[in-house]
Order: structure tokens, then sequence, then C-alpha cells
């Protein structure tokens, strides 16, 4: 497919002139712990790595979807000196009904970020990286120019360093989907979310499963082929029956890693858990998921699509 560049004007506020305020600190899931079984109860953990990854955010105004999503594992994961980096600004132009992202009208487009975040990314020493986005619907291309400059600025300082995309839809635009493509990432990720039946109750305004499958499998049939993800959350009322076949479906649809995580209800604004799935129906979904033909299935209570990712990932890529 022919490469195409996008030159859309953003205006006179597209990019910021002074420094970026930090982004709020928001670590913690908002579930009252006596509501919750014991195997999803987290020790708080807050040695030096968290706070040297916090405080490095912190420092260059970036956001991670650690925090902004509050994931169970940001203390783990921070203090192993890893983060799941959030482009595109805090806003989302979506709002999803089991998502603690902020929903509200974007601030233009802060086109220093991708600099910013590749020098945070060589700051923290990783060779592997994952970014994910808000969802911003008020762009022409979804977004993608900046998927693809956070790319350059990545590899001009360090061609080796593996990076896995975590997108939205692009609203179904191929051209922007193919602009992202064309970077050079290595895992290109998209997220399902919930089975087909509850997916106007669990995504809100977002597409119906057909075009998260589209998705999925456009990344599948392009050329050059990164290793295709999507990712599920199980509690939000879908039988084992329904997650099999999103399974069968996904896998159907081209990608190589599945994974399947308890969804966490943020705050009493956020649809309800209606089930905890035990750690043993976690293992057994990830028996089937690589029956039904998955080259890797991630499953597990605290499970969440960039929890680990490269652990995930790494067979894949080696033998490619």
């Amino acid at each position: 497919m022919q490469k195409v560049i996008f030159t859309q004007s953003f205006g006179e506020n597209s990019a910021h002139s002074e420094k970026p305020k930090a982004p709020p600190v928001r670590d913690r899931v908002q579930v009252p712990r006596s509501n919750i079984p014991r195997w999803l109860k987290v020790s708080p953990r807050f040695g030096p790595g968290y706070q040297r990854v916090r405080s490095i955010l912190k420092a260059h105004g970036l956001h991670s979807v650690c925090q902004e999503a509050s994931c169970p594992n940001i203390r783990e994961c921070f203090d192993e000196g890893t983060a799941t980096f959030m482009i595109l600004g805090k806003h989302c132009t979506r709002g999803c009904n089991f998502c603690d992202v902020i929903k509200a009208k974007p601030e233009g487009l802060d086109l220093d970020e991708p600099k910013r975040l590749a020098i945070t990314v060589a700051e923290l020493g990783l060779k592997q990286v994952v970014i994910t986005s808000v969802t911003r619907d008020d762009l022409p291309d979804g977004g993608a120019q900046i998927f693809v400059k956070t790319m350059q600025e990545l590899r001009e300082r360090d061609k080796e360093v593996k990076v896995e995309f975590l997108i939205p839809d692009m609203r179904g635009n191929a051209e922007a989907l193919g602009y992202i493509l064309d970077s050079g990432v290595d895992v290109l990720a998209h997220n399902v979310e919930t089975v087909g039946r509850l997916q106007k109750r669990v995504r809100g305004g977002a597409p119906k499963l057909e075009r998260s499958l589209w998705v999925l499998n456009y990344a599948h049939k392009y050329r050059p082929r990164p290793v295709v993800k999507s990712g599920m959350m199980a509690g939000l009322g879908e039988t084992k029956e329904e997650i099999i076949e999103l399974m069968k479906q996904v896998c159907d649809a081209g990608a190589d890693i599945f994974t399947i995580g308890q969804y966490l209800r943020p705050s009493p604004a956020h649809l309800p858990v209606e089930r905890y799935y035990r750690p043993e129906e976690y293992q057994e979904l990830a028996r089937v998921g690589r029956e039904i033909g998955f080259g890797h299935v991630e499953a597990g209570p605290l499970v969440r699509s960039s929890y680990k990712a490269f652990n995930q990932s790494r067979e894949l890529l080696e033998a490619r």
C-alpha cells in the first residue's frame, strides 16, 4: 500500500509552547477491597523503581495508561522500570462504560510529545516499549501521525528498540492504519474488549465488534506484517461459551496473541462486576485458546493487554 502522509493543520494551539503540565497521579483502582476475592488483592509495593519511573514521567509531562486507567499492576510494573506510555493527551473523545480514562474535548495536538517520550525511554534505558493512546475522533487521521513520529524518534535513538502499539480502531480509516503499520512497529495490538452481545453496553459509543475484527485482519494481511494481538475483559456478564466464540473470531481474523483479564470496576459510575473468575478458570481459557490456534494466550485475574507485554510476544518476534 502506498504510504499516506498527513499534512492536516490543527491550528495555532496544535503544539505546546511551554513546558507541559505534569499528569495527575492516579495510582489506585477505586474498588473496595472487601468486595473482591483474595486472588485479586494486590499488596502495596512502593520500591525505588516505582518512584523513579513516576518521577521521570512527571518531569517530562508524559502520561501512562497505568495511571490514567487505574491499572492494578502499576506498582509492580513501575518498580521493574516499565510503563505503558499513553500518547495524544489524556482526554478521550469516547466514553466507554468500563474505562477510567477521562472523556473530554482534547486540547489540540502536542507535536513535541514524541520527542519527549523518546527521551524518557532513553533515560529509563528501555529496550522494549508499549505505547497506547486515547481515542482521538476529532483528528482526521485519528492521531496516526503522532504514532509514526513517536516511532521515528525512538528508532533514531535506538534502532533495535522493540515497539508495541496498542491502537484505537482509527474509525476504520485504512490509510491511517496503513501509515502506522508502515512505521515498522513490531507488535500491533487492538482490543476487542468484550463479547459481541455486550459490545454496545460495554463500549458505549465505540463501534461494533466487526470493526475491531477488521483492524486485526487488516494488520494480519499487511506487509510487512507485525505480530498481531488483541484482548478482552472477563466478568461483565458474558458466558464462557461466548468467550470461546470470541476467541475463535479473533483468531480467524489473524491475531497471534490473545489476553484475558478480570474486569475491575474503577468507580461506582462504571459498569458493575457481574462475576469474578477464579485463577483456574483463566488457566482453562488459556488452554482452550491455544487449542483454537493462538501462538500465545495470556490469561489471569490481573492480566492486562500491556502487562509483561514482551514476555507474551518474545517467541513470536524471534521467529520472524
